[in-house]
């Protein structure tokens, strides 16, 4: 995975937003679509792995009590950082970890896990393996009752490694999820599941 992080790293240092989610109506249209399809106003302490320069990390923050992000970029997590409010570095854990292989501290008893996952953009770069695993840690961290948010651009990318059918069938594909919404348009595919207690 180090491979990724270097790639990764190089497309932030190049440009501090190189897939324009500030400046694009697509991006932002999403982004609106996929805060507004969580089923509750606010979460106790929400995980988004894959948080990029933060765009979608700041909103997040307005609906979580606490907030983790993590990153394969170093860069993109010092960007994260800089965009947030002071005030607001007590209730985020930024991280950069070369996920799904290292991943963060799951939130302990009396929460026992994460009670929100937003997967954005990001499982299409994962093999079949590192998939397999990804699905099994974000399962293993999300605490019953809680949601477990995918949303993914559907075209085709030079460097993904999976088409969004199969990373949301393999979600899907877990007993312990049930389906909450589906929300599909030509350009991406948003879904989220609710963890049986």
């Amino acid at each position: 995975m180090s491979s990724a992080r270097q790639h990764f790293d190089q497309m932030y240092q190049a440009d501090p937003d190189p897939w324009q989610v500030a400046s694009r109506w697509y991006e932002r249209r999403k982004r609106d679509l996929l805060l507004a399809a969580l089923p509750r106003e606010r979460y106790a302490h929400g995980f988004e792995p894959g948080c990029g320069n933060g765009e979608t990390t700041q909103r997040l923050l307005q609906r979580c009590e606490r907030l983790c992000a993590v990153d394969f970029s170093a860069r993109a997590v010092d960007l994260c950082r800089e965009r947030m409010a002071p005030e607001d570095s007590a209730r985020l854990d930024l991280q950069a970890l070369p996920l799904p292989w290292q991943w963060p501290q799951v939130p302990a008893a009396p929460q026992a896990g994460f009670d929100l996952i937003v997967v954005s953009e990001l499982a299409y770069y994962f093999d079949d393996a590192a998939l397999a695993h990804f699905n099994r840690q974000c399962l293993a961290s999300l605490q019953g009752g809680g949601h477990w948010l995918m949303c993914h651009w559907r075209h085709d990318a030079h460097d993904r490694l999976q088409t969004t059918q199969a990373l949301h069938d393999s979600v899907a594909a877990h007993a312990q999820l049930r389906l909450l919404l589906s929300h599909c348009e030509p350009d991406f595919q948003l879904d989220i599941w609710q963890k049986n207690p």
